[in-house]
Protein backbone atom coordinates (compact mmCIF):
# COMPACT_ATOMS: atom_id res chain seq x y z
CA UNK A 1 0.00 0.00 0.00
CA UNK A 2 1.52 3.49 -1.24
CA UNK A 3 1.27 5.51 2.36
CA UNK A 4 -0.92 8.48 1.68
CA UNK A 5 -0.48 10.19 4.83
CA UNK A 6 -2.40 13.75 4.24
CA UNK A 7 -4.55 12.21 1.73
CA UNK A 8 -1.89 11.70 -0.87
CA UNK A 9 1.07 10.45 -2.25
CA UNK A 10 3.81 12.35 -2.04
CA UNK A 11 4.59 13.96 -5.93
CA UNK A 12 2.51 11.44 -7.55
CA UNK A 13 -1.41 12.24 -8.78
CA UNK A 14 -4.33 9.87 -8.32
CA UNK A 15 -4.50 9.24 -12.27
CA UNK A 16 -0.34 7.95 -11.57
CA UNK A 17 -1.68 5.49 -8.71
CA UNK A 18 -4.57 4.41 -10.80
CA UNK A 19 -2.11 3.94 -14.20
CA UNK A 20 0.36 1.91 -11.85
CA UNK A 21 -2.71 -0.42 -10.78
CA UNK A 22 -2.87 0.57 -6.97
CA UNK A 23 -5.81 -0.90 -5.39
CA UNK A 24 -5.27 0.42 -1.87
CA UNK A 25 -4.10 3.52 -0.07
CA UNK A 26 -2.85 4.32 3.48
CA UNK A 27 -4.31 7.72 4.68
CA UNK A 28 -3.29 8.62 8.56
CA UNK A 29 -5.73 9.29 11.39
CA UNK A 30 -3.48 11.88 13.25
CA UNK A 31 -2.00 13.94 10.44
CA UNK A 32 -5.88 14.11 8.77
CA UNK A 33 -7.46 14.84 12.48
CA UNK A 34 -5.22 17.87 12.69
CA UNK A 35 -5.12 18.97 8.96
CA UNK A 36 -8.08 19.39 7.96
CA UNK A 37 -9.94 17.45 10.41
CA UNK A 38 -12.02 14.44 10.08
CA UNK A 39 -15.07 16.72 10.29
CA UNK A 40 -14.40 18.62 7.30
CA UNK A 41 -13.51 15.66 5.35
CA UNK A 42 -16.86 13.65 6.32
CA UNK A 43 -18.64 17.05 5.41
CA UNK A 44 -17.37 16.67 1.94
CA UNK A 45 -18.29 13.07 1.54
CA UNK A 46 -15.49 11.67 3.14
CA UNK A 47 -12.04 10.55 2.42
CA UNK A 48 -12.57 8.50 -0.88
CA UNK A 49 -14.67 11.89 -2.70
CA UNK A 50 -12.66 14.44 -1.06
CA UNK A 51 -9.09 12.89 -2.89
CA UNK A 52 -10.79 11.86 -5.84
CA UNK A 53 -9.93 7.97 -5.10
CA UNK A 54 -12.31 5.23 -5.59
CA UNK A 55 -10.54 2.87 -4.99
CA UNK A 56 -9.87 1.17 -1.20
CA UNK A 57 -8.24 3.13 1.80
CA UNK A 58 -7.15 1.88 4.97
CA UNK A 59 -6.38 4.21 7.86
CA UNK A 60 -3.94 3.76 10.96
CA UNK A 61 -5.12 4.20 14.04
CA UNK A 62 -2.80 7.32 15.59
CA UNK A 63 -0.58 4.43 17.71
CA UNK A 64 2.43 5.32 16.21
CA UNK A 65 2.65 8.87 15.68
CA UNK A 66 1.87 8.78 19.48
CA UNK A 67 4.87 6.21 19.93
CA UNK A 68 6.62 8.99 17.43
CA UNK A 69 6.11 12.12 20.02
CA UNK A 70 7.41 10.36 22.86
CA UNK A 71 8.82 13.71 23.79
CA UNK A 72 5.64 15.30 24.19
CA UNK A 73 2.78 12.91 24.97
CA UNK A 74 1.66 11.10 28.05
CA UNK A 75 0.04 7.34 27.81
CA UNK A 76 -2.72 6.66 30.29
CA UNK A 77 -5.64 3.79 30.62
CA UNK A 78 -8.05 6.65 29.08
CA UNK A 79 -5.82 7.13 25.85
CA UNK A 80 -2.80 8.97 24.99
CA UNK A 81 -2.11 12.76 25.57
CA UNK A 82 -0.29 14.37 23.11
CA UNK A 83 0.65 18.27 21.79
CA UNK A 84 0.00 18.89 18.17
CA UNK A 85 3.27 19.04 16.22
CA UNK A 86 1.51 21.96 13.97
CA UNK A 87 1.04 24.37 16.62
CA UNK A 88 1.14 22.75 20.32
CA UNK A 89 -2.14 22.54 20.78
CA UNK A 90 -3.12 19.67 23.39
CA UNK A 91 -4.94 17.03 22.34
CA UNK A 92 -6.31 13.50 23.71
CA UNK A 93 -6.88 10.53 21.73
CA UNK A 94 -8.63 7.57 23.00
CA UNK A 95 -9.77 3.62 21.21
CA UNK A 96 -13.39 5.51 21.06
CA UNK A 97 -11.87 8.91 20.01
CA UNK A 98 -9.91 6.47 16.75
CA UNK A 99 -12.50 4.45 15.71
CA UNK A 100 -14.50 7.76 15.77
CA UNK A 101 -12.32 9.78 13.33
CA UNK A 102 -11.53 6.46 11.09
CA UNK A 103 -15.21 6.23 10.43
CA UNK A 104 -15.64 9.65 9.82
CA UNK A 105 -13.22 9.37 7.10
CA UNK A 106 -14.97 6.75 5.95
CA UNK A 107 -11.96 4.15 5.46
CA UNK A 108 -12.60 0.58 4.00
CA UNK A 109 -10.32 -0.55 6.56
CA UNK A 110 -10.00 1.15 9.99
CA UNK A 111 -6.88 -0.54 12.14
CA UNK A 112 -7.25 -0.68 16.39
CA UNK A 113 -5.84 2.18 18.12
CA UNK A 114 -2.74 0.80 20.23
CA UNK A 115 0.07 1.43 21.58
CA UNK A 116 4.04 0.43 19.61
CA UNK A 117 6.50 0.02 22.44
CA UNK A 118 10.32 0.71 21.50
CA UNK A 119 10.82 -3.59 19.93
CA UNK A 120 13.52 -3.50 22.70
CA UNK A 121 11.80 -2.12 25.37
CA UNK A 122 12.02 -3.77 28.93
CA UNK A 123 9.94 -6.60 29.38
CA UNK A 124 8.02 -4.99 32.76
CA UNK A 125 7.23 -1.75 30.28
CA UNK A 126 6.26 -4.51 27.72
CA UNK A 127 3.88 -6.81 29.51
CA UNK A 128 1.90 -3.44 30.89
CA UNK A 129 1.66 -2.28 27.48
CA UNK A 130 0.60 -5.32 25.97
CA UNK A 131 -2.14 -5.59 28.54
CA UNK A 132 -3.74 -1.78 28.20
CA UNK A 133 -3.48 -2.22 23.87
CA UNK A 134 -5.91 -5.85 24.77
CA UNK A 135 -7.94 -3.22 26.49
CA UNK A 136 -7.84 -0.77 24.45
CA UNK A 137 -8.81 -2.74 21.36
CA UNK A 138 -11.98 -4.27 23.35
CA UNK A 139 -12.87 -0.84 23.38
CA UNK A 140 -12.12 -0.15 20.10
CA UNK A 141 -14.70 -3.38 19.10
CA UNK A 142 -17.30 -2.22 20.81
CA UNK A 143 -17.16 1.39 19.36
CA UNK A 144 -17.04 0.20 16.31
CA UNK A 145 -20.45 0.10 13.99
CA UNK A 146 -19.86 -2.40 11.97
CA UNK A 147 -20.54 -0.88 8.70
CA UNK A 148 -18.43 -0.11 6.09
CA UNK A 149 -15.64 0.07 7.57
CA UNK A 150 -13.26 -3.27 8.42
CA UNK A 151 -11.73 -3.51 12.02
CA UNK A 152 -8.30 -4.97 12.35
CA UNK A 153 -6.54 -5.89 15.94
CA UNK A 154 -2.85 -5.51 15.97
CA UNK A 155 -0.29 -7.66 17.82
CA UNK A 156 2.58 -6.19 20.13
CA UNK A 157 5.32 -7.57 21.77
CA UNK A 158 8.55 -6.52 20.75
CA UNK A 159 11.37 -8.93 19.86
CA UNK A 160 10.15 -11.17 22.80
CA UNK A 161 8.53 -14.22 21.11
CA UNK A 162 6.70 -15.60 24.54
CA UNK A 163 4.85 -12.18 24.69
CA UNK A 164 4.13 -12.09 20.74
CA UNK A 165 2.79 -15.26 20.91
CA UNK A 166 0.35 -14.61 24.10
CA UNK A 167 -0.55 -10.63 22.50
CA UNK A 168 -1.71 -13.13 18.98
CA UNK A 169 -3.88 -15.10 21.64
CA UNK A 170 -5.46 -12.22 23.08
CA UNK A 171 -6.13 -10.19 19.95
CA UNK A 172 -7.02 -12.91 17.79
CA UNK A 173 -9.58 -13.69 20.85
CA UNK A 174 -11.48 -10.57 19.15
CA UNK A 175 -13.84 -11.67 16.22
CA UNK A 176 -11.77 -9.17 13.47
CA UNK A 177 -11.95 -8.75 10.01
CA UNK A 178 -8.10 -8.94 9.87
CA UNK A 179 -5.44 -8.61 12.33
CA UNK A 180 -2.02 -6.98 11.99
CA UNK A 181 1.71 -7.37 13.31
CA UNK A 182 2.85 -4.00 14.63
CA UNK A 183 6.06 -3.13 16.43
CA UNK A 184 8.44 -3.68 13.98
CA UNK A 185 11.24 -2.06 12.24
CA UNK A 186 11.26 0.28 14.83
CA UNK A 187 14.63 -0.09 15.90
CA UNK A 188 15.95 -3.66 15.97
CA UNK A 189 18.20 -5.23 13.02
CA UNK A 190 16.29 -6.60 9.72
CA UNK A 191 17.71 -9.98 11.21
CA UNK A 192 15.75 -9.63 13.76
CA UNK A 193 12.82 -8.61 12.65
CA UNK A 194 12.46 -11.80 10.06
CA UNK A 195 13.29 -14.58 12.73
CA UNK A 196 10.64 -13.12 15.09
CA UNK A 197 7.79 -12.61 11.51
CA UNK A 198 8.88 -15.93 10.85
CA UNK A 199 7.65 -17.17 14.22
CA UNK A 200 4.46 -14.97 15.25
CA UNK A 201 2.86 -14.16 10.90
CA UNK A 202 1.78 -18.48 10.89
CA UNK A 203 -0.24 -18.08 14.18
CA UNK A 204 -2.81 -15.83 12.95
CA UNK A 205 -5.98 -17.11 11.61
CA UNK A 206 -5.19 -18.45 7.77
CA UNK A 207 -8.65 -17.30 6.62
CA UNK A 208 -8.13 -13.81 7.37
CA UNK A 209 -5.48 -11.49 5.95
CA UNK A 210 -2.28 -10.85 7.39
CA UNK A 211 -0.66 -7.30 8.04
CA UNK A 212 2.80 -6.41 8.89
CA UNK A 213 2.91 -2.83 9.06
CA UNK A 214 5.68 -0.07 8.50
CA UNK A 215 7.07 -2.97 6.48
CA UNK A 216 10.21 -2.32 4.17
CA UNK A 217 12.52 -3.21 1.98
CA UNK A 218 12.26 -5.67 -0.96
CA UNK A 219 13.67 -8.23 1.35
CA UNK A 220 12.03 -7.21 3.87
CA UNK A 221 8.58 -7.68 1.73
CA UNK A 222 9.38 -11.41 0.32
CA UNK A 223 10.47 -12.54 3.73
CA UNK A 224 7.55 -11.95 5.20
CA UNK A 225 5.54 -13.14 2.83
CA UNK A 226 7.16 -16.36 3.06
CA UNK A 227 6.03 -16.24 6.18
CA UNK A 228 2.14 -16.18 5.03
CA UNK A 229 2.07 -12.33 5.35
CA UNK A 230 -0.77 -10.50 3.20
CA UNK A 231 -0.53 -6.60 3.01
CA UNK A 232 2.35 -3.98 3.34
CA UNK A 233 2.57 -0.68 3.68
CA UNK A 234 5.75 1.70 4.51
CA UNK A 235 6.96 5.35 3.21
CA UNK A 236 10.85 4.00 2.13
CA UNK A 237 9.84 3.63 -2.04
CA UNK A 238 8.64 7.28 -2.42
CA UNK A 239 10.75 8.47 0.58
CA UNK A 240 13.81 7.12 -1.14
CA UNK A 241 12.71 8.32 -4.47
CA UNK A 242 12.83 11.92 -3.29
CA UNK A 243 16.03 11.48 -2.53
CA UNK A 244 17.30 10.02 -5.76
CA UNK A 245 17.73 6.89 -4.80
CA UNK A 246 16.17 3.72 -6.81
CA UNK A 247 14.94 0.22 -6.15
CA UNK A 248 16.08 -1.40 -9.61
CA UNK A 249 16.02 -5.18 -10.92
CA UNK A 250 19.89 -4.58 -10.83
CA UNK A 251 19.86 -3.61 -7.40
CA UNK A 252 19.85 0.21 -5.99
CA UNK A 253 20.48 3.48 -8.04
CA UNK A 254 21.71 6.85 -6.52
CA UNK A 255 20.72 8.84 -9.38
CA UNK A 256 22.23 12.28 -8.01
CA UNK A 257 25.59 10.78 -8.58
CA UNK A 258 28.13 12.45 -11.31
CA UNK A 259 28.75 9.58 -12.94
CA UNK A 260 25.16 9.09 -14.19
CA UNK A 261 25.66 12.56 -16.24
CA UNK A 262 26.43 11.23 -19.59
CA UNK A 263 24.45 8.19 -19.24
CA UNK A 264 21.83 7.96 -21.85
CA UNK A 265 20.16 4.46 -20.59
CA UNK A 266 17.57 4.20 -18.37
CA UNK A 267 17.50 4.17 -14.94
CA UNK A 268 16.69 0.26 -15.17
CA UNK A 269 16.62 -1.56 -18.42
CA UNK A 270 14.21 -4.42 -17.63
CA UNK A 271 11.32 -1.85 -16.49
CA UNK A 272 8.20 -0.94 -18.06
CA UNK A 273 7.36 1.89 -15.85
CA UNK A 274 7.03 5.41 -17.59
CA UNK A 275 9.97 7.12 -16.25
CA UNK A 276 12.12 3.97 -17.48
CA UNK A 277 10.96 3.29 -20.95
CA UNK A 278 11.04 7.86 -21.31
CA UNK A 279 13.87 9.17 -19.14
CA UNK A 280 17.36 8.59 -19.09
CA UNK A 281 19.98 8.50 -16.32
CA UNK A 282 21.54 11.41 -17.47
CA UNK A 283 18.38 13.10 -17.42
CA UNK A 284 17.05 12.42 -14.26
CA UNK A 285 20.21 13.63 -12.81
CA UNK A 286 19.98 16.47 -14.27
CA UNK A 287 16.85 17.31 -12.68
CA UNK A 288 17.95 16.12 -9.08
CA UNK A 289 20.58 18.29 -9.80
CA UNK A 290 18.99 20.99 -10.52
CA UNK A 291 16.15 20.91 -7.69
CA UNK A 292 13.27 20.30 -10.55
CA UNK A 293 10.20 18.90 -9.11
CA UNK A 294 9.61 16.74 -12.12
CA UNK A 295 12.51 14.69 -10.51
CA UNK A 296 10.65 13.79 -7.85
CA UNK A 297 7.65 12.60 -9.96
CA UNK A 298 9.73 10.46 -12.12
CA UNK A 299 11.48 8.74 -9.19
CA UNK A 300 8.39 7.98 -7.42
CA UNK A 301 6.71 6.69 -10.29
CA UNK A 302 9.13 3.84 -11.08
CA UNK A 303 9.94 3.08 -7.05
CA UNK A 304 6.09 2.83 -6.91
CA UNK A 305 6.34 0.52 -10.02
CA UNK A 306 9.14 -1.21 -9.06
CA UNK A 307 7.74 -2.35 -5.37
CA UNK A 308 4.01 -3.35 -7.06
CA UNK A 309 6.02 -5.17 -9.65
CA UNK A 310 7.85 -7.21 -6.94
CA UNK A 311 4.34 -8.00 -5.62
CA UNK A 312 2.82 -8.96 -8.33
CA UNK A 313 6.03 -11.33 -9.18
CA UNK A 314 5.56 -12.75 -5.16
CA UNK A 315 1.79 -13.68 -6.30
CA UNK A 316 2.74 -15.32 -9.59
CA UNK A 317 5.58 -17.20 -7.73
CA UNK A 318 3.08 -18.25 -4.74
CA UNK A 319 0.84 -19.95 -7.64
CA UNK A 320 3.47 -21.31 -9.33
CA UNK A 321 5.15 -22.71 -6.06
CA UNK A 322 8.15 -21.36 -6.88
CA UNK A 323 8.29 -18.39 -3.71
CA UNK A 324 11.34 -19.70 -2.22
CA UNK A 325 13.21 -19.14 -5.77
CA UNK A 326 12.09 -15.89 -6.22
CA UNK A 327 12.60 -14.70 -2.80
CA UNK A 328 16.24 -15.92 -3.08
CA UNK A 329 16.98 -14.19 -6.13
CA UNK A 330 15.33 -10.95 -4.62
CA UNK A 331 17.54 -11.78 -1.87
CA UNK A 332 20.95 -11.76 -4.26
CA UNK A 333 19.66 -8.94 -6.18
CA UNK A 334 19.76 -6.53 -2.89
CA UNK A 335 22.81 -8.16 -1.78
CA UNK A 336 24.87 -6.98 -4.93
CA UNK A 337 23.49 -3.18 -4.84
CA UNK A 338 24.71 -1.59 -8.11
CA UNK A 339 27.93 0.12 -7.35
CA UNK A 340 27.16 3.96 -7.15
CA UNK A 341 29.21 4.49 -10.37
CA UNK A 342 27.22 1.94 -12.41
Amino acid sequence: MPVGTQATVKAVGQDDLCALGVEILLGNTYHLMLRPGEELVGALGGLHRFMAWERAILTDSGGFQVYSLAQNRRITEEGASFQSHLDGSRWLLTPERSIEIQETLGADIIMAFDECPPSKAERPYLEESLARTTRWLQRCATAWSRGRSALFGIVQGGLDLELRRRHVAEVCAVELPGYALGGYSVGERPEEMHASVAEVAPLLPEDRPRYLMGVGTPVDLVTAVAAGVDMFDCVLPTRCARNGLLFTTQGRLNLRNRAHARDERPPDPACSCYTCRTHSRAYLRHLFAADELLALRLATLHNLHHYLELMRGARRAIEEDRLGAFAAGVRVREAGRVPASQ
